[in-house]
């Protein structure tokens, strides 16, 4: 199953990105994040991060993997399912942990 297919121009709530839904939109939130706007120019790994730290709870990687999707969504790039992201974070985190 593919994300909806979401034109940037459309994207007005959180709920409207590709990925998102409520519980997710509630995530962001908490971090801060109001707008898809405010999306733009941010690092996915260091929102997961927030999250934990303001959760208090480490939460299921796939949320970074969800986390990248938005972000680069929100960049341009084509809408595309989070698990997508799963090998590229697998990666970049086995790579910090050196």
């Amino acid at each position: 199953m593919s994300p909806r297919k979401v034109i940037l121009e459309d994207v007005v709530l959180l709920t409207d990105l590709p990925n998102i839904g409520k519980s997710l939109a509630g995530d962001l939130q908490l971090i801060g994040i109001a707008r898809p706007a405010e999306l733009r120019g941010r690092d996915p790994y260091e929102m997961y991060e927030t999250l934990c730290e303001m959760t208090a709870q480490r939460h299921d990687p796939c949320v970074l993997d969800v986390f990248i999707s938005v972000t680069r969504f929100m960049a341009g790039e084509a809408p595309t399912a989070w698990w997508s992201f799963t090998a590229e974070r697998k990666r970049t985190l086995a790579q910090h942990q050196r």
